[in-house]
This record gives C-alpha cells, structure tokens and sequence, in this order.
C-alpha cells in the first residue's frame, strides 16, 4: 500500500528534522523543503529512513511567495500532498526593542513566517481541493507561544507568529466541508540551534517556574504532536492550538 506524503518546509535541522523522523515512524513518506542540500539535510534523510520512510529533499525559499504554485507542483511530483507542515521560520539576528527594529529585518520576518507561508499553504489548499478527495488531509502550522505571548525585545517574531494563527483558523473555516483539517502547533521553549546562543533567558524562566516542566522541550515532542494530528488521531476538529511548551502558556499570578 502506498505511504501518504507529507511535506515539511524547514526540514533540515531542529523541529523540521524532529517533525520529519516523526511522521516517518507513523506511516509517511517525506518531502522536505529548506533553502539548500547540505550535511544537516543527510541527517534528516537518516532519520526519515530508520523510521520507516522515504526522504525526498525538494530545495525552496519560503519566502519567495511567487514560487509557491511552481514549488507544490514540483512536491506533488510523486503523488498528492497528505499533509502540509508550516514549519519554516526565522527569528531575529539578535534582540531588538521594538523602537528600534529596522523595516529591513521587519520585512526580513513577514517574507517567510507569514506572508510567504500564507502563499504557499494557499496553493497547497487549491491543490487539495483539485485532488480526489481522500480522509484525512491536514495542514499543520508550527507557530509559538509568542503568538499569544508578547515580547517587545521581538515584536516582529511575535507579529509575524500572532497573524500565522490567525491564517490557521481561516483555513480551517475554508476547508472543512472539503475534509481538510487545520492545526496550529505553538512549540515553547524547544532546545534548537535557533536558541543556542544566549541562554539566560531560557534557564530564567525554568528556575522562576514560569515553564512549569522546569526544562527544555525537545524537538521529538514537537514532533509527536504534528504526527498525532497528521495521522487522524483527532478527528471531527480543525482549527484547534496545541501547546507543546510544558505549561508555559498558563497564565500565571505572580
């Protein structure tokens, strides 16, 4: 029988790579998506394999919004697309006051965390509906507790995350009579190379206990998330925010 694909955009490393071993294990084959083929590519290949799956790198800037019809075309080359994965992101350089965060690095954030995954989610939902319809399908979102949580030291993370949300619950509303479910996924505070650098904020939150788990997610969780809504493990929802942040999104009293 026939694996159903699924397509990971940032699959190279960190949660893209966690997200891809997981799906892997739970029945899919993979398309993977980042800008270039390199040594952390093979790693998600690997990972794919001895999970159980095929590994297809597919190269792609996100944020290159008038791609997105020719990039679908070209994932869909081995079959239609079971599940879309949104997980391609950027965070800023560096921690900017938003008084000071400059239009380029604004802009820079809004090219592939929103506007450019708008459009490709956007030919990716025309595709589905042009298929012949299967049970099933999804769209799954990765976002972040800083889509609800502000942060003026980064305001366009927090924007660009915030309004990816939203685009969640409106396709949900476009699509469920077309059997196409749309998820949000809001990872917290997830050990990647994209918060290897300073990490007294993070040990921070864990020693005040404002992450309740005290500790580090780690991107296989992410991982089981995405794959429990992409095999169907939740039906007759869509539009639906699953944290996985050990309780960081509980509003607390000090």
């Amino acid at each position: 029988m026939k694996r159903p694909i699924a397509w990971v955009t940032g699959a190279n490393r960190g949660i893209g790579r966690g997200i891809s071993a997981a799906l892997a294990a739970r029945g899919f084959d993979l398309v993977g998506t980042d800008l270039e083929e390199n040594e952390d590519t093979g790693i998600t290949r690997t990972m794919v394999e001895e999970a159980g799956g095929s590994f297809r790198f597919l190269p792609g800037d996100i944020g290159r919004a008038g791609d997105a019809a020719e990039l679908t075309g070209a994932a869909m080359r081995d079959g239609p697309i079971h599940c879309l994965v949104n997980n391609a992101g950027l965070q800023t350089r560096q921690r900017i006051d938003i008084l000071e965060l400059p239009e380029a690095e604004f802009d820079r954030l809004m090219a592939v965390n929103l506007r450019g995954t708008f459009f490709l989610t956007q030919a990716v939902a025309k595709a589905m509906l042009a298929d012949e319809p299967t049970a099933g399908r999804s769209i799954v979102s990765i976002t972040s507790v800083a889509a609800r949580a502000a942060n003026p030291m980064s305001a366009a993370y927090c924007m660009t995350k915030a309004g990816l949300s939203m685009m969640v619950r409106l396709f949900a509303l476009r699509l469920a009579t077309s059997g196409i479910a749309s998820f949000e996924v809001r990872p917290g505070l997830i050990r990647t190379p994209m918060n290897s650098d300073d990490l007294r904020p993070y040990l921070a939150a864990f020693e005040s206990g404002r992450v309740p788990y005290r500790d580090w997610g780690q991107i296989d969780q992410v991982g089981q998330a995405v794959a429990t809504l992409a095999s169907g493990d939740i039906p007759y929802s869509t539009g639906e925010v699953i944290n996985v942040a050990g309780g960081f999104q509980i509003e607390q009293i000090a």
